[in-house]
């Protein structure tokens, strides 16, 4: 980024770090001396200035020196900076910067230069990380209780690549388990349906729902009447397939309605025919990782009710789990842990950093994957971090009461009716609009009210706003032009320090792997910009439009392009579009 595009709290961190350079060079502060911890963020109180560092803070004790001396030292430094215009020490050693007006103006230059890159970061320095989200069984479409962490985990996504992370988004098929066998007797079943036989009810156990009539379509199509009259065992592995890959295309398509798009998507059955679960025991065994020993009974079991069995044991408590697990069944088979074992081995291969979204349901067995995904990277020399973001399921209302539903009978309420219903926009924006692991209600009449209570509305509003705005402007002839940016004060620049905080909002946010911190900032730009909107109701001379006055009419003009600018850049990091019409 050249110096006349470099974003204003980038210019003052580098600011900072000058000044530290110049004291180095003095002597005040010894060479070498780790300076990643300190910061330079907005001021918690306005009235204290526009910016703070902790640098004397955080640097005086390795320096051997007093903190409130260093502020003194440093702050000398920094008043050489044109673009401060004062520096004030605050308690101990706290530095606060106030910023020249034309530091703010030179800002919106920045945006505007920047465009659809304002904001954009390098910090991910091209890290390799591998998103693993929604992973839902694929016995059906998507319902509502596989939406918010679809949501989150691209959403996420977004986020890592807008701040220069190299992202796979990946999706976990789990088609080697019983279930699937389940999927395939009841496509089946469906089968013989559309071959015309009269099935009956539906058995108990099997999956009931009308979406698989169009897969006993497809299969008689595909098949003709080969399997009507075959046995089980000549089916079976035939429709397990057939039907897994039918499910995948309307997951796919469930997907695409909200605009997510997978890069890979990994088969557990491949995984277990690939002999990968195998190699991963065989390295743990080498490494004295994996013992053959037998469980404890559980607790409220006694050896009149319990049998000890001797399985293959990973060491989980060596890395922080209660207990250690075991990785095989006793018939042999794989239990859940050891193929998720051997999954999360085989995407270390190829990723420098691991994230999986999972549903809250499955904290229990956050430890236990964390131990071993440190087992197998550490100990083959290489430290990938795992992290696994908790998402809460979603409570559906309509005007206030609970959506009925019943897994019993396959009733459910799906992705794909949700956003037919209110749009992708609303359901993407509303999922974000709490902490994932934060319990959320989704009223069906709320989030598509028109109210400034409504978060998905304003932020759209804002945006919608600032188009109309810009139309009206142009057809009465009224350009935006940064001719007239000397002419904006006080009010202007004060909306000006909000969108100037997105691109550190961006890599904080990245940092902390959480895209719901955009969807925040954004409702407060939001609320900024409709703030200043509304001084114009009452001060004519404050609207953005000002008709005897075409110089700051062109500046206003000007910071509201720059305003929607980063909405619309925000937006897109959520996957959200930014209307021009309401």
């Amino acid at each position: 980024m050249s110096k006349a595009t470099k974003t204003i709290h980038a210019a003052m961190a580098a600011h900072v770090s000058s000044a530290l350079d110049a004291l180095q060079a003095a002597g005040t502060l010894p060479e070498g001396i780790e300076r990643g911890n300190v910061t330079v963020e907005p001021t918690r109180d306005p009235a204290h200035g526009d910016l703070a560092t902790n640098a004397a803070m955080v640097l005086a004790k390795p320096a051997k020196t007093n903190p409130r001396a260093l502020a003194e030292s440093l702050a000398e430094e920094l008043r050489k900076v044109d673009a401060i215009d004062s520096v004030e020490i605050a308690g101990p050693g706290f530095i606060n910067l106030r910023l020249s007006d034309n530091a703010w103006r030179d800002e919106l230059r920045a945006i505007a230069a920047l465009g659809e890159t304002y904001g954009r970061s390098t910090v991910g320095e091209g890290t390799r990380v591998n998103v693993e989200y929604v992973s839902a069984n694929p016995t059906g479409p998507m319902h509502m209780g596989h939406c918010r962490g679809a949501v989150v985990g691209d959403a996420l996504a977004g986020l890592l690549e807008f701040a220069g992370h190299d992202v796979t988004r990946e999706y976990y098929v789990n088609d080697a388990g019983s279930q699937v066998d389940t999927l395939a007797r009841s496509a089946h079943l469906r089968y013989r349906e559309a071959h015309g036989q009269d099935i009956g009810d539906i058995p108990e156990g099997y999956y009931p729902g009308e979406y698989l009539k169009p897969v006993g379509e497809a299969a008689r199509e595909r098949f003709g009447d080969t399997y009507l009259e075959a046995t089980e065992s000549e089916w079976l592995p035939v429709f397990r397939g057939f039907a897994v890959e039918r499910m995948i295309e309307l997951i796919k398509a469930d997907l695409a309605l909200l605009g997510i798009e997978h890069d890979l998507f990994a088969s557990e059955a491949e995984l277990q025919a690939a002999g990968k679960p195998e190699a991963a025991e065989a390295w743990l065994r080498e490494h004295d990782l994996v013992y053959d020993g037998e469980l404890e009974a559980p607790k409220g079991k006694t050896l009149d009710d319990w049998e000890p069995v001797e399985l293959p044991l990973f060491r989980a408590t060596r890395f922080g789990d209660d207990q250690d697990r075991p990785i095989r069944k006793s018939d042999g088979s794989w239990t859940y842990f050891g193929a998720d074992l051997a999954y999360h081995f085989q995407k270390a291969e190829n990723a420098d950093a691991l994230i999986d979204i999972w549903g809250a349901d499955h904290s229990g067995t956050v430890k236990r994957i964390k131990a071993a995904v440190a087992a197998l990277t550490e100990g083959s020399g290489r430290n990938v971090p795992f992290d696994v973001k908790l998402v809460q399921m979603v409570q559906l209302l309509r005007d206030g009461e609970p959506v009925k539903m019943s897994k019993r009978s396959g009733q459910f309420v799906t992705l794909a009716d949700v956003v037919r219903e209110v749009g992708k926009d609303v359901v993407r924006f509303t999922m974000l609009t709490r902490k994932p692991d934060a319990q959320m209600e989704f009223d069906f009449a709320k989030v598509v009210e028109a109210s400034k209570d409504n978060p998905v509305f304003y932020v759209q509003y804002a945006h919608a706003r600032i188009a109309s705005t810009l139309r009206k402007a142009t057809a009465a002839g009224v350009a935006p032009s940064a001719d007239g940016l000397d002419r904006l004060g006080e009010e202007e620049l004060a909306l000006v320090k909000v969108a100037a905080q997105f691109p550190r909002i961006v890599e904080s946010a990245a940092a902390a792997r959480e895209p719901h911190r955009i969807a925040f900032y954004l409702q407060d730009l939001a609320a900024a910009f409709h703030a200043f909107w509304n001084l114009g109701n009452d001060r004519p001379e404050m609207r953005i439009l000002v008709e005897d006055d075409a110089e700051i009419t062109s500046a206003r003009l000007f910071l509201a392009e720059r305003i929607g600018q980063v909405v619309r850049n925000g937006l897109a990091i959520l996957g959200v579009e930014a209307v021009d019409e309401l």
